[in-house]
């Protein structure tokens, strides 16, 4: 995992667990095919976790909270 990826990605969503929850989801759904949604150098291999965090990183994952009553 990329230090780097990680601490921008705890900019954009600063609850760890919150943020563990989605870049996992996200990882899957890249090592089941997904797209990604940043240019990724295939030729140097795919960590779909390091991908997962740039994506959030960049802006390009977001996430919402259900309010419960």
């Amino acid at each position: 995992m990329n230090d780097d990826y990680l601490k921008q990605a705890i900019e954009k969503i600063p609850d760890r667990m919150i943020l563990v929850v989605i870049a996992s989801k996200r990882a899957k759904e890249l090592a089941r095919g997904s797209y990604p949604m940043v240019p990724v150098d295939r030729r140097q291999g795919v960590n779909h976790l390091d991908v997962a965090l740039q994506e959030i990183a960049e802006g390009k994952l977001s996430y919402e909270v259900e309010k419960t009553a």
